[in-house]
């Protein structure tokens, strides 16, 4: 019995906060199909590569970045017959969520790398439902796991957290009951003993992430009625 022939790529969609605004890692394609216009990371999957190897090695090729040191995780897969004009293409999807880094550099095959609001619209292939299915799994995952601190560097204040969830959520936040549930919320953050220097105002306490899975309560979005 025959099997049709066809190619597995991996996409990522590489997301970070950067001045208070959820921001997602795109390259600009050097080369045909859809030549200078923007689109998520990505190439094919080596014979011999496992995906996630492929994920980061594409990160690195396309960005000049090292593989996230973040949270990485399998969004989901792709596969519609013409998603791509090149032939029969389906792809693996990885969420990356990564504190704010340097300015990419491209390669291979892309002429640009930069980090773009995710407003971004009309990206190459089908990649403007890959970021939108990338962008609603941090929303939802923010609401009962802990990976917001995944955007922050090993030891933030809970100002900086709430501000993390106010760009990925893309709402305000009431700095007083944030608090009170971040800090009551059991295994989530964990006080440093230390507290911010050098900065105007009353000093900060200083978190990092506890060892929690999964927040109990959770903190839920405003749901639009």
């Amino acid at each position: 019995m025959s099997y049709p022939v066809f190619a597995v790529t991996v996409d990522l969609v590489v997301l970070t906060v950067r001045e208070d605004e959820l921001c997602v890692l795109l390259v600009r394609r050097g080369i045909e199909p859809y030549m200078d216009r923007w689109a998520l990371p990505g190439g094919f999957v080596h014979a011999d590569e496992d995906l996630a190897a492929a994920a980061r090695r594409e990160l690195a090729e396309e960005t000049g970045l090292d593989g996230p040191g973040g949270h990485l995780e399998q969004l989901a897969t792709y596969g519609a017959p013409d998603r791509d004009p090149r032939g029969r293409v389906v792809t693996a999807a990885y969420l990356a969520l990564l504190p704010d880094l340097p300015t990419p550099m491209a390669g291979t095959d892309a002429a640009a790398a930069a980090w773009r609001p995710i407003r971004q619209q009309g990206l190459a292939f089908d990649h403007d439902r890959i970021l939108a299915d990338g962008v609603e799994r941090a929303r939802s995952k923010l609401e009962y796991t802990p990976l917001a601190t995944a955007f922050c560097p090993p030891e933030f204040t809970v100002a900086a957290l709430r501000q993390v969830y106010e760009a990925v959520w893309g709402e305000s936040l009431d700095p007083r009951n944030f608090h009170r549930k971040a800090t009551s919320t059991p295994g989530f953050l964990v006080p440093t003993g230390h507290s911010t220097e050098g900065e105007p105002g009353r000093p900060a306490r200083l978190y990092r992430r506890g060892e929690a899975t999964l927040l109990n309560p959770p903190l839920l979005r405003r749901r639009a009625s």
